[in-house]
């Protein structure tokens, strides 16, 4: 029947005419119904131009990026409303909103998302996931769940203490070792290019397997499942997806089917046992909750992943940025330089020497922290610029944040680090620019060549500047769900930037100067990104280095 016999007389378009205006009204429709507010307290919200979709689409093509050019051109918006297919997404993109939800941590909760995201990133089974779903959030005296009690033991054994020391300086040794064992091989000062981030890739994935998992530890065993980790932390947004992952994300779910196989037989074999102990207290936990062998084969690569990644991203940046910079090179070696204490008599690390006997050397990692300003601020400032997580956080019922903006139940509350971290109403007009005197107090106008505020009295004067809102600082999250590793991970980081910095030189593999690459944004920002090119380099020992490496004993 045609279209003309159904319609009405006076209906004056044509089948093809009425079709568009049918598309038309649809879509007028769906695009009112999703700029709609729940309730008139709800954050502003900004449509997608396609109706309910166009914002989970958005992210699945531009990753982290399209959040934050939402945020930057939502500028005046502290916290603002996507709708999603069935439910909310609220971005938070004020440091005193974030604030206010992490002090709501009981309604605002990560944990319920926990256990989907790991069964989905880790392939866990319906009966581990059962497990960790149980008592997530416990009050004081109720039963504690597995998730509760793991996390209870990260936090204390990694906050300041004496396991922190044991670890950082197990840590600090084995990188001062895989960094000797290069020193006196052949490839560097050969004049070929190296890759810096598969150069730091390397040593901080041996170095951290070894101390974490011990001597026979799956990689150190297997040296080609350094490629599958990698593999895995590289398709991990695929992962997440979980749509065919064997099919979509094919090269980082194979990666993680081989390294649950080698953990698996890791603790089949109790090679744990030469583990460290933090290792051997999540696995005991775990039993202690009904894990299985194979499930906590999985999680262990979770643990893994978290001692790996961003010490690897954040010690590359930290690596460009001051080797791009002669004055800042210069400026953080005098700081290094100034704690380190002799242990064979007063000859300085830099004097030149015809023995072929290295001075000995003690270094403080408490002195890299409090003592060297100039250094600290370039590892903060590196993570400024170069982490965009999320802080995420589920709605676990009807709540009004902060007096003023209603949250619905089972929504979703993302604390949006990028936006925060490139608002220049914090971080001053430069905000887009490596700066790290911005996390200083007495740098003068020259603050990218910090030589001028250094050297006007020989030594680093500067202090650290805390001054911005406490939860300004997104690199480590925040409030409950506070990175349990921050303080590890910076006596690791500064202990393996000390220890290159003060050994090698590096110069451009063309060119005059090192180039720094603008950081790969277009990806799920679930740790420090990644840059958008390779960074090649050639290596060498600096000719100043008696016996040609420094020996260096680590104390807290």
């Amino acid at each position: 029947m045609a279209f003309n016999d159904l319609a009405p007389e006076w209906w004056p378009f044509s089948a093809g005419t009425s079709v568009i205006i049918g598309i038309l009204t649809l879509y007028f429709l769906a695009y009112q119904l999703s700029s709609r507010k729940i309730d008139p307290r709800e954050p502003p919200i900004v449509a997608s131009a396609i109706p309910f979709v166009g914002h989970p689409l958005a992210m699945a093509l531009l990753g982290g990026r399209y959040i934050k050019n939402l945020g930057i051109r939502h500028r005046n918006l502290p916290i603002f409303t996507l709708p999603v297919p069935g439910s909310r997404i609220y971005i938070v993109a004020d440091p005193s909103l974030a604030a206010a939800v992490q002090r709501a941590s009981k309604i605002l909760s990560f944990t319920p998302i926990v256990p989907e995201v790991t069964e989905r990133v880790l392939g866990l089974d319906a009966a581990t996931v059962e497990i960790t779903r149980k008592n997530l959030d416990p009050a004081p005296g109720e039963e504690r769940g597995f998730l509760a009690d793991i996390q209870d033991m990260v936090y204390s054994w990694l906050g300041p203490g004496e396991y922190l020391t044991e670890l950082s300086l197990d840590a600090a040794n084995e990188m001062r070792d895989e960094i000797a064992a290069y020193a006196a091989g052949s490839s560097v000062g050969n004049g070929k290019p190296t890759d810096l981030l598969g150069w730091v890739r390397h040593l901080v994935t041996v170095s951290t397997a070894k101390y974490l998992y011990g001597p026979e530890n799956p990689i150190a065993l297997d040296p080609s499942l350094e490629g599958a980790f990698w593999d895995f932390d590289h398709g991990l947004g695929s992962l997440l997806m979980n749509i065919f992952p064997s099919i979509t994300a094919k090269r980082a779910y194979e990666g993680r089917e081989k390294l649950s196989a080698a953990l698996l037989e890791y603790l089949r074999e109790n090679r744990q046992a030469t583990g460290s102990k933090i290792v051997r207290k999540r696995i005991d936990i775990a039993l202690e909750h009904g894990w299985a062998m194979p499930a906590i084969a999985r999680e262990e690569l979770s643990f893994l992943f978290a001692g790996i990644v961003n010490a690897t991203t954040s010690t590359f940046w930290i690596l460009v940025q001051i080797y791009a910079d002669p004055a800042l090179l210069a400026a953080v070696r005098r700081e290094i330089g100034a704690v380190l204490e002799s242990l064979t008599g007063p000859t300085h690390h830099t004097d030149t020497s015809t023995s072929d006997n290295p001075t000995k050397f003690r270094l403080r990692i408490a002195d890299l922290r409090d003592n060297c300003p100039v250094l600290v601020a370039v590892y903060r400032e590196c993570l400024r610029l170069g982490s965009d997580t999320y802080s995420t956080r589920l709605v676990k019922e009807d709540f009004v944040l902060a007096d003023r903006y209603f949250l619905k139940k089972n929504a979703v509350v993302q604390i949006a680090g990028g936006v925060i971290h490139a608002d220049g109403r914090i971080w001053g007009a430069d905000v887009a620019t490596f700066n790290p005197g911005r996390f200083l107090d007495t740098y003068d106008e020259e603050l990218h060549h910090p030589k001028s505020a250094l050297e006007k009295q020989g030594k680093p004067k500067s202090k650290q500047n805390n001054s911005f809102h406490p939860a300004a600082f997104r690199a480590f999250g925040g409030g409950k769900t506070l990175c349990p590793g921050r303080h590890f991970a910076m006596n690791e980081i500064l202990a393996f930037v000390a220890l290159v910095v003060m050994q090698f030189d590096m110069k451009p593999a063309r060119g005059d100067r090192i180039e720094v690459p603008r950081k790969n944004d277009g990806v799920l920002p679930v740790h420090i990104l990644e840059p958008m090119r390779p960074v090649e380099v050639l290596i060498s020992k600096r000719d100043d280095l008696p016996g040609g490496k420094l020996d260096v004993e680590f104390a807290m």
